[in-house]
């Protein structure tokens, strides 16, 4: 081989060399999600052990579920992570998802000032909330049509109270994630639901506890849905199903119930064999 040849056959490997580095690192997923998952850091935790496994980049993209499912709609998502079934459930029934698939659990706490000037303090979700609204005590919402703005307003609804009409000076709607929603009820001394593992890993407390806890109906559920590849046809189905996968598999989930924040489990895995 001339000097030539040889310097060019040196190019064409190394320009073969570049591409294929190149394509591999272009393989990557976009999972439309929560605040909750992003903000209490599981994803930290686990995307690193799930791409090191895979050889797939993780984007995460954290919206409320509401906003998180309207991106998948629109084809902006390969997965869904969120947690709210309902609009889980409603999204799968307009073709939008393949299936929904149960990963981990945690529950909902109403947070408050420590002093609970509204004396609501206890296991009673519903009667919390009653005692809120009846002495107007600041409660802040999210208000962003999350899951767990979804869930809270059902709680308001079951216990009775039309939010619509008693709402006042004393009810904030933020239109913000979990983060920030926290950190407007610090700034306020005011009420709050939020997701437990937000809540663990929030250091921005103020004067802030867990005023109530342990009621069955504060029940938080994830699910994770591939996108319609039929809907949207560059929708990444194989590297997709690799992580739902991935996160539903015995290592997957063993990862999930590792991570804590100063000794306390955040989420629970439940996915079902």
């Amino acid at each position: 081989m001339t000097g030539r040849r040889r310097f060019c056959a040196t190019l064409a490997a190394g320009a073969l060399a570049l591409g294929m580095a190149a394509h591999a690192q272009d393989r990557f997923i976009t999972v439309s999600s929560t605040t909750s998952t992003e903000q209490s850091g599981l994803f930290g935790h686990l995307l690193p052990i799930f791409e090191k496994a895979s050889g797939i980049k993780v984007r995460v993209v954290a919206l409320g579920t509401g906003q998180a499912l309207d991106l998948a709609r629109r084809g902006d998502a390969d997965v869904v992570f969120v947690h709210d079934r309902a609009a889980e459930e409603k999204f799968i029934a307009e073709g939008f998802g393949v299936k929904r698939q149960e990963v981990m659990y945690n529950d909902f706490i109403v947070i408050g000032p420590k002093a609970d000037p509204a004396k609501a303090a206890g296991k009673d979700i519903l009667e919390g909330l009653r005692r809120i609204e009846a002495a107007k005590a600041p409660f802040v919402s999210r208000g962003d049509k999350s899951g767990t703005h979804a869930a809270e307003l059902r709680y308001w609804k079951a216990a009775g109270i039309d939010l619509e009409a008693k709402k006042g000076p004393w009810y904030r709607d933020t239109g913000s994630g979990m983060g920030p929603a926290l950190n407007t009820a610090a700034s306020m001394n005011a009420y709050i639901l939020a997701d437990r593992g937000t809540w663990l890993s929030f250091r921005n407390r103020g004067e802030l506890g867990v005023i109530v806890e342990g009621d069955t109906r504060l029940f938080n559920q994830y699910g994770v849905i591939l996108v319609n590849p039929a809907k949207h046809a560059h929708v990444k189905q194989a590297d997709g199903r690799t992580f739902i996968d991935w996160i539903l598999s015995a290592e997957g989930q063993r990862a999930i119930g590792s991570y804590k924040i100063g000794g306390e489990q955040l989420f629970f895995p439940n996915a079902k064999p």
